[in-house]
């Protein structure tokens, strides 16, 4: 599934132009169409095409893993869950086997939601607080400090791995850059989030932030997905490398399952404490 630095990657490409294709920022739709009616979630399919034309971007921006486009009169927004891209176009190109809804502008290009496994969603909205409303911070929000991120960990007593994925507590953040992060932080991934001390959470949150800042500027990963172009997958440490020796202590890289999710691992630099040894920790420090 595209992560925060991928579609953080898409937007910016977007935004400049790329391949010899124009920014998106200006360009007016002349038209729009639907190919896949289940890609569309708001409003009706009518409603959607009456509205579109004639609007102009204004600007492209991502929130967690949704990428939103600002019109003239509203906000067009997209969710790429598993196979989404956007693609700008030349109007007379044949439309790709997997497009699943277009906007023709006036310029005499095109912008196509190619989406493979059908799992994308795009929402036409007056804004996007019902969207959004609901999701946590962004990784690197200033306003979330270590202090600050201690304290959501305490509050959750929840295992790690899928914690940090929960969008409601941490925007953006999918398989491969948890278990990319928590390995930079030492942390494993069944981990109970109150067992984490303020070093731990300070540790963890810089460790999130650089593996994401990493990705961005590797343009993403270009695994499991038609996403083009990035080459984090280069970079892996744990995610996808079970049985390849660890590049820190040279221990076999494990795969479990954590949440449904695949989940790679040191069992070397990632120790699990349980909870009784934390506490025995604690009172001998006491």
């Amino acid at each position: 599934m595209p992560e925060l630095p991928e579609v953080e990657t898409i937007v910016r490409n977007l935004r400049r132009g790329t391949f010899g294709s124009p920014s998106l920022i200006g360009q007016k739709i002349l038209s729009a169409r639907l190919l896949w009616p289940h890609t569309l979630a708001e409003p009706d399919i009518d409603s959607f095409l009456a509205l579109l034309p004639g609007q102009a971007i204004q600007a492209i921006s991502r929130r967690a893993k949704f990428l939103t486009l600002t019109l003239s009169e509203s906000f067009l927004v997209f969710h790429l869950r598993m196979s989404g891209d956007l693609r700008m176009v030349e109007s007379g190109a044949p439309l790709e086997k997997h497009d699943r809804l277009v906007l023709d502008f006036s310029s005499g290009w095109r912008l196509g939601f190619n989406d493979t496994r059908k799992f994308g969603r795009a929402w036409l909205v007056r804004d996007t607080d019902s969207l959004f409303s609901n999701l946590g911070p962004e990784p690197d929000d200033p306003a979330l400090t270590p202090a600050r991120f201690h304290a959501m960990l305490q509050e959750r007593k929840r295992v790690i791995k899928p914690l940090l994925l929960d969008q409601h507590f941490l925007a953006g953040l999918g398989n491969i850059y948890t278990d990319e992060a928590l390995f930079k932080a030492r942390i494993h991934p069944l981990q109970s989030s109150e067992t984490l001390d303020l070093q731990d959470a300070a540790r963890l949150l810089d460790a999130i932030r650089f593996t994401l800042a990493q990705g961005i500027e590797a343009n993403g990963a270009s695994i499991d997905w038609v996403y083009r172009g990035g080459d984090f997958q280069n970079h892996f440490q744990v995610y996808q490398q079970t049985g390849n020796p660890c590049r820190c202590c040279g221990q076999p890289i494990q795969k479990t399952t954590v949440g449904q999710r695949g989940t790679h691992f040191c069992p070397q630099c990632q120790p699990l404490i349980r909870r009784a040894e934390c506490d025995s920790v604690a009172h001998s420090a006491d």
